[in-house]
């Protein structure tokens, strides 16, 4: 049975929001309607919170975190928004590790982080939110390669997609950050201009 406060959360939000429900069983399951019958239908507020939710949980931040950002994204002049903050989002560290396919989540991501697996630039870095920027070089720590968190890495990275803004040397585990993420906006688990439209009401 799929219980569980992260399936509750993405019967509420779509099983885009957590990598662990993004299955053909949860799928099944959601089919009969409940994320629709939970939507607020008519209301405003309601879709905007809804999305404003969807990209919380899908990158995994708190609610304070996530407002700060989004106000940091609205004070930046002679920008779009709506693309500055998925860039905000996408290079967050804990996110470029998860694109990268070295954890399989984002809060495996989050942990390897925190645990001092990973290095930027040759040092180590235990910030997830740190963002990385254009020459950045993002890698595994050489002491954590062997570690058994690391076992499989080579299997895994064979099958990860790895987008474009990033370049991977799968034999050192390491990655350059050779651009800015872009994203199409049918490609979003979430809308960016709802959430905005949020926190200006």
């Amino acid at each position: 049975m799929i219980t569980g406060p992260k399936y509750k959360i993405a019967r509420r939000l779509g099983p885009s929001v957590f990598d662990k429900t993004q299955t053909q069983k949860f799928a099944m399951r959601s089919s009969s309607g409940d994320v629709k019958k939970k939507k607020r239908a008519g209301s405003d507020f309601g879709l905007q919170l809804l999305e404003k939710q969807r990209a919380r949980f899908t990158y995994g931040l708190g609610e304070k975190q996530f407002k700060n950002l989004v106000e940091k994204v609205q004070s930046k002049k002679n920008t779009d928004i709506n693309e500055a903050l998925v860039q905000a989002l996408e290079t967050r560290l804990d996110n470029t590790i998860y694109r990268l396919g070295f954890a399989s989540t984002r809060q495996a991501a989050r942990q390897m982080v925190n645990h001092g697996h990973i290095d930027v630039n040759g040092k180590r870095n235990t910030i997830p939110s740190f963002s990385v920027k254009m020459g950045d070089i993002v890698s595994i720590r050489e002491n954590s390669k062997k570690k058994p968190l690391f076992k499989d890495i080579e299997e895994k990275l064979k099958e990860q997609k790895i987008p474009s803004w990033l370049a991977l040397n799968k034999d050192k585990k390491e990655a350059k950050v050779q651009g800015l993420p872009k994203i199409p906006a049918n490609e979003l688990s979430f809308d960016v201009f709802q959430i905005f439209q949020y926190y200006n009401r």
